[in-house]
């Protein structure tokens, strides 16, 4: 465990701290509904992915701040301890949500070795990231085809959401990542490569959303996303 290492973690913790704090400072001098300021966090800490990526030297190590939150979403969804996050009816989704990450990282990132594929990583987590909150806010707002699966209703609307923003999403972070100081020692893609992986991943990710019970999908959308991205970048790269 390196200097940068220590840094890294502590430089994790405050951001995710001040990112729980914001979102209650915001809801109460604001008044947004609780819906929204939940969205916050989740853009917030699923962007912090990018953040492992850049400041850790070892890759285990790496994984302790979303690993940390397992367990502390848990204690602060179990005991309502934020309004900005939990509501009273909410479900464990953030804990899902640092679980999911936590196994796509453990699983591809090995910074600064042959093979690292933690872009893989973080472009799973971008189709919960980006295109489960654009689907979430636009499509309340603007859905008017609802479906319902499994006890969940959603609005055909925000599933298109989903499909445009998760692909964008992945497609930016495929294209930037490999090669960068990101991921300097993935190989970077070509645009063929990269474009076909967001537009599969972005479909499986709008179906895995639509198909999971409510909550659900912050583990789901991710694993399954992440997989397929993986199976469609190592049979074409």
């Amino acid at each position: 465990m390196t200097t940068r290492d220590w840094i890294a973690l502590g430089v994790s913790f405050a951001y995710a701290s001040s990112l729980l704090v914001l979102a209650e400072v915001i809801r109460h001098w604001r008044g947004y509904p609780q819906d929204f300021t939940r969205k916050i966090v989740h853009v917030g800490a699923g962007m912090w992915i990018l953040g492992v990526l850049a400041l850790f030297d070892t890759w285990s190590i790496g994984l302790i701040g979303f690993g940390s939150f397992i367990v502390i979403n848990y204690i602060l969804w179990r005991y309502k301890v934020l309004d900005a996050v939990d509501a009273p009816d909410s479900t464990p989704g953030t804990v899902y949500f640092a679980l999911s990450i936590t196994i796509l990282l453990g699983l591809l990132w090995r910074k600064g070795l042959p093979g690292d594929m933690g872009y893989v990583a973080a472009a799973g987590t971008m189709a919960m990231t980006w295109g489960d909150s654009m689907a979430a806010i636009l499509g309340k707002r603007f859905g008017r085809h609802r479906y319902t699966v499994l006890g969940g209703t959603r609005s055909w609307e925000g599933s298109a959401v989903m499909l445009v923003a998760s692909f964008v999403s992945m497609f930016l972070i495929l294209t930037l990542v490999p090669g960068s100081t990101l991921g300097p020692t993935a190989r970077p893609l070509s645009v063929g490569t990269a474009f076909i992986a967001a537009l599969v991943g972005a479909v499986v990710a709008s179906v895995a959303e639509g198909l999971s019970p409510h909550g659900a999908d912050n583990l789901s959308v991710p694993l399954l996303t992440g997989a397929t991205v993986f199976i469609v970048v190592t049979a074409l790269a």
